[in-house]
């Protein structure tokens, strides 16, 4: 499977249920915030047939870490949540958190697109002189970006759960 089938399939399914479970005004659960926790480990299963370790690339992994846990930083900042007064806790994701999620997934797959038809022999050279051991080492980088994003994602929906479930039970002392 190339490179580009490959982002293609893992970004596309990450994103399709990360859309179809925050889109809209949704009820927070458990299930719900496992969900996209388990597409990506299922990702990961998949395409992460290796952890290569030489010259560079855990600090390319490490990067990709990082931008994940950036870009999960904002997209739960665009992922407003609220309670009702039936004690159930509610988001609302809007077109800026779509906006995220469809961005850093076309990004992935236009990288692999790219790496595969437009700067092939760039990309080479680039690995060469940092060091990068190869295609699983780019794939792998991806793939964990996609992983921080969602946990990221979701420590910042259960940080707002808590905080709005704490709020109530304040509240509710105070009365």
């Amino acid at each position: 499977m190339s490179q580009f089938v490959a982002a293609l399939i893992a970004s596309g399914t990450i994103l399709l249920v990360i859309l179809a479970t925050d889109l809209g005004h949704r009820r927070v659960t458990t299930m719900r915030m496992l969900r996209s926790v388990l597409a990506v480990a299922v990702v990961i299963a998949i395409f992460v047939h290796s952890l290569p370790t030489q010259g560079n690339d855990l600090s390319l992994q490490l990067v990709g870490i990082g931008t994940g846990l950036i870009c999960g930083l904002i997209a739960g900042a665009l992922l407003p949540a609220h309670r009702r007064e039936s004690g159930e806790i509610f988001t609302t994701g809007g077109i800026g958190y779509a906006l995220v999620w469809i961005v850093v997934s076309a990004g992935r797959v236009v990288f692999a697109y790219g790496a595969e038809h437009w700067f092939t022999e760039d990309l080479v050279r680039f690995s060469i002189d940092y060091k990068i051991s190869g295609p699983d080492t780019y794939a792998n980088t991806f793939v964990f970006m996609a992983l921080a994003m969602v946990l990221t994602r979701t420590t910042v929906l259960m940080s707002k759960m808590r905080k709005l479930t704490s709020a109530a039970d304040r509240t509710e002392v105070a009365r």
